[in-house]
């Protein structure tokens, strides 16, 4: 089985590519799932004054599962496509995320923290966010907001888990290293209690941190607890479709997995697959 599961489209304003260009390209891969899976609209910032290009604009959500909905018909034949999105966790926006995500016939949905208020971390161009920060305290915060996302019930499965290593900011000593090992045990815990997946994303290769989201260890304490794993390449191209993805099946199959979990309608089943 072959499968991406997290792909980004022009509509998010920093991908290109159109959706059916991703479909076209997935195809001539053979990939025999897509998924699917831009940014939820911006909704606890104000999109006309913080940085451009972060997220589709309000509007076009509908016109997006729209055209998601055309395509996955029209290339029924030619590749099984999934109808996501990967929608920010913003604490105290629960319900407001609800709201926004009930009308759509979604086969699966990605819960991802970018934000620490109005911070985002995985951006490039607000890495100064970082300066004069407890570098350890952020990580108290990220890895609490990811629990919540994944005790929230609104999602699928946990985008990037630990993508709070993006740029490289860690702690340096031993005492602090030990402290962010127990906090990637405690998510882990919430994401198994909460019974969802969580993805492999293999964007994290080509970042300054230099390895995937999440790391090898990670995965072998998911693996312990139960926690179903699905694979994305996070491509914010078409070029990029798939990128990344054998060397993250290969990982899977070292560490003990022999089946990726895949989604239709928001149920998910296993699939087996080899290397």
């Amino acid at each position: 089985m072959h499968i991406d599961y997290h792909t980004h489209h022009e509509r998010c304003g920093h991908a290109v590519g159109k959706l059916e260009e991703y479909v076209q390209r997935g195809i001539e891969l053979g990939l025999e799932q897509l998924g699917l899976s831009d940014h939820l609209p911006l909704i606890h910032v104000d999109p006309a004054s913080y940085y451009p290009e972060m997220a589709m604009p309000l509007a076009e959500l509908p016109r997006y599962v729209e055209e998601c909905l055309t395509l996955k018909e029209r290339y029924r034949s030619d590749i099984e496509l999934r109808v996501g999105l990967e929608a920010d966790y913003i604490e105290g926006y629960e319900e407001q995320i609800r709201e926004l995500l009930s009308p759509y016939p979604w086969d699966y949905l990605i819960g991802s923290v970018h934000f620490l208020g109005e911070w985002d971390i995985t951006d490039h161009r607000q890495v100064h966010g970082w300066e004069g920060k407890d570098v350890l305290e952020v990580y108290r915060r990220y890895y609490a907001a990811v629990q919540k996302s994944a005790l929230s019930g609104l999602y699928d499965i946990i985008g990037h888990m630990d993508v709070i290593k993006r740029f490289g900011y860690g702690p340096q000593t031993a005492e602090g290293q030990a402290e962010v090992r127990a906090l990637e045990r405690s998510t882990l815990e919430a994401i198994a209690e909460a019974g969802i997946a969580m993805e492999l994303n293999a964007s994290g290769l080509t970042k300054p941190c230099a390895e995937m989201f999440p790391a090898r260890h990670v995965l072998q304490e998911a693996l312990a607890l139960g926690i179903p794993l699905t694979l994305g390449s996070d491509a914010h191209n078409p070029a990029k479709l798939g990128e990344g993805l054998q060397e993250a099946r290969k990982q899977l199959w070292e560490t003990g997995y022999r089946e990726l979990a895949v989604f239709e309608g928001r149920r998910r089943t296993s699939v087996p697959y080899e290397i």
